[in-house]
């Protein structure tokens, strides 16, 4: 199937004359027909040498150029029309602005009601005012001619680009409408991909699914780009999806608010502006850049891609801003001074940088393809992430010279300084460089214990030597200057067993309690373990119950234990 859109001043005979080419009148409102003016799209469709063709039909009052402007989004080409009585009319030229905003190659250019005045003088105007368009070069054909003018539609669908029906959908809706014992139904232009019956879509953030499919009035069960496609959906009541709106494949779009774009052809741009883009319109604050780009504000999240096509049009003053092409749909802070210009002077060569790390589905959702260095789910920039990994080595390093006692630089604490967006990401950076993590937190390898405590440590090491069970008690702990955090970095440093709160022995003191306590008769009590390991009952208990939890011994329901 090939679409194209109607355009052309008011009643220059864009309706009659696909009358005329497919039988049907594309005017459906009871008021159209009453007035004979379009007022919102008409739809109409034929066939012509084996090639269906589907005709978006326009209103060319300026009072409806928002409707146009719905009808023209998303179709690849144009009938542009001039009546041969007025020739070349107000709306006729901001038509013309439009299509070439929106960078509209392909067209035919019909000039009708030649039948009534000599046609000449409408198709010079016509043809000069199109050839420093996007249109130039479009082929003209007179109404009165229907032959020539289907031999040239034929032509002009060869000419058509083909659809990549593989791509992700995104339907712009142009209507939306409840049928009796269906529900709701939305109508659009399919630009690209294949929609099928049963296929789950994603409507403002919630799934929806697709109960049936017509194309031309036809009942379908897979229709693909590019078409008129109604989609009767499972999922939204017609109260909460209209015009502007979308239905798109799960995850590959993401709504923004906030967009960077090239403008083309800007004429004077005022702070407040209405974006066309699909079949949208939607109120923009806009910040001129320089270089011609700027930063669009939204009124309300669109799900754009870089690369999607769109124009800015001041509704006050009844005339085409600029055209634009998106080139950043998750745009960086501009806060330093001079950022407006480094960006300006980056989007001046037509494309923005991509992020420097993102997973893969936000840059398909981005419309950007995932080029750089794969890590799990992630596509990081390789300069970057080496850059990355430097900087961890250094400061986890200078985390523990600052730090000789902790357990280690918090695994968070690393990534808000290296600046990576999530802590999944700080392991992997961390592969390859030598760095221990472990329990949440990483720190160089082989860290030993600072010279203060390393002293201390010994002093309790020569203690245990003849006692291996005597505990130092607190005081003496607290005259080597072992506190807890000290004990702590001993015990990860494997040279201190922690019994109890401020309970230490030697890092072998669980094996030689075991041994000891084999050689009295089973079962035995906590004063036969107390005088066999020649302690107190502040180690002893607590020993014992480390070796409860580790399964060495095992208590008895009389308080006795057992060695297993």
């Amino acid at each position: 199937m090939f679409v194209l859109a109607t355009a052309g001043h008011v009643d220059h005979g864009k309706s009659t004359l696909l009358h005329r080419l497919t039988g049907m009148w594309p005017d459906r409102l009871a008021e159209e027909q009453r007035r004979g003016l379009t007022i919102d799209l008409g739809f109409a469709w034929t066939e012509i040498d084996g090639r269906r063709l589907a005709f978006v039909d326009v209103p060319g009052h300026e009072r409806f150029v928002t409707n146009m402007l719905a009808g023209v989004g998303a179709v690849p080409a144009v009938v542009f029309v001039v009546a041969a009585t007025e020739g070349w009319m107000p709306q006729s030229e901001e038509h013309l602005a439009a299509l070439d905003a929106l960078g509209v190659r392909h067209g035919l250019l019909v000039i009708t009601k030649a039948d009534l005045a000599d046609p000449g003088p409408a198709v010079a105007q016509a043809s000069e005012r199109l050839a420093v368009t996007s249109l130039a070069g479009a082929p003209v054909a007179l109404g009165t001619d229907l032959e020539r003018v289907r031999a040239e539609l034929v032509a002009l669908t060869d000419r058509l680009p083909v659809p990549d029906r593989d791509a992700d959908v995104r339907l712009w809706v142009d209507r939306s409408f409840t049928v009796r014992g269906a529900g709701t139904v939305v109508t659009g232009t399919l630009a690209a991909g294949t929609v099928r019956v049963g296929d789950e879509l994603e409507h403002a953030g919630r799934r929806v699914a697709v109960r049936g499919l017509q194309s031309l009035g036809r009942d379908e069960t897979e229709v693909g780009a590019v078409a008129r496609v109604a989609l009767n959906l499972r999922g939204v009541d017609r109260q909460h999806i209209g015009r502007g709106d979308t239905v798109r494949t799960p995850g590959a779009w993401r709504d923004t608010t906030e967009i960077d774009v090239a403008l083309r052809s800007p004429g004077q741009l005022h702070r407040q502006l209405v974006l066309h883009i699909g079949s949208a319109a939607v109120p923009v604050q806009v910040r001129e850049l320089g270089a011609g780009a700027a930063r669009l504000r939204l009124g309300r999240a669109l799900p754009l891609r870089v690369g999607d096509i769109g124009l800015l049009r001041d509704p006050g003053e009844h005339r085409i801003a600029a055209g634009l092409e998106v080139l950043d749909v998750r745009p960086p802070a501009l806060r330093r001074r001079g950022a407006a210009r480094a960006r300006a002077a980056e989007l001046a060569t037509g494309r923005a940088r991509p992020p420097e790390c993102a997973r893969a589905d936000e840059l398909r959702a981005m419309g950007l393809a995932p080029s750089g260095q794969r890590v799990g789910d992630w596509v990081v920039d390789p300069q970057w992430w080496a850059a990355r990994r430097d900087c961890a080595t250094a400061t986890v390093r200078r985390w523990a010279a600052d730090h000789d006692v902790a357990a280690g630089m918090p695994l968070e604490t690393l990534r808000q300084r290296v600046g990576l967006p999530a802590a999944e990401l700080v392991p992997k950076l961390l592969e390859g460089t030598g760095l221990d993590v472990a329990g949440g937190v990483v720190r160089p390898p082989g860290a030993g214990l600072p010279g203060r405590i390393d002293g201390a440590v010994r002093t309790v090491e020569r203690w245990l030597v003849d006692e291996p069970f005597r505990a130092p008690e607190a005081d003496e702990l607290a005259g080597l200057g072992l506190g807890a955090r000290e004990l702590a970095a001993a015990v990860r440093a494997g040279r201190l067993t922690r019994i109890a709160d401020g309970v230490v022995l030697g890092p072998d003191a669980l094996d030689r309690a075991a041994d000891l306590l084999k050689t009295l008769p089973q079962p035995f009590t906590v004063s036969e373990a107390k005088r066999a390991l020649s302690t107190t009952r502040r180690v002893a208990v607590p020993l014992l119950e480390l070796l409860d939890a580790r399964r060495v011994t095992r208590r008895g329901g009389d308080g006795t234990r057992t060695v297993l």
